[in-house]
């Protein structure tokens, strides 16, 4: 199975919406089943503008921890909103089909609609 769809699988079996993260020239994609661990390597660090005037920053190597409708220590994004560039540590779906994202300073948080990731 290629990377892309290996991932792609392992964001619907954990209940997150496929467009959450960057598929864009993945060489490398692993998951330890045991601990939810998860990493995926790309061939260079990317910039995308994805919603609302936010942009999002994929670094080459990105490393989670993935459960069922969450992603935790979650490190190589960024978000730029508003020119400050913010490290995202969190991720979780809830129950009224929003995604929120948490950010490593002081609960910080944003939520936003599924909708936006699914691809």
């Amino acid at each position: 199975m290629a990377q892309r769809e290996k991932f792609a699988s392992l964001l619907e079996e954990k209940g997150l919406p496929i467009g959450l993260l960057t598929f864009q020239d993945i060489q490398e994609c692993g998951y330890v089943k045991d601990t939810g661990f998860v990493w995926l390597r790309h061939k260079k660090k990317r910039e995308l503008c994805k919603f609302e005037d936010v942009v999002l920053s994929y670094d080459a190597e990105i490393t989670a921890y993935f459960e069922p409708k969450k992603i935790k220590n979650l490190t190589g994004v960024k978000a730029k909103e508003f020119l400050i560039w913010i490290t995202l540590t969190d991720i979780h779906v809830d129950q009224s089909s929003s995604i929120t994202f948490k950010k490593n300073l002081v609960a910080l948080s944003k939520s936003f609609p599924v909708s936006v990731f699914n691809v």
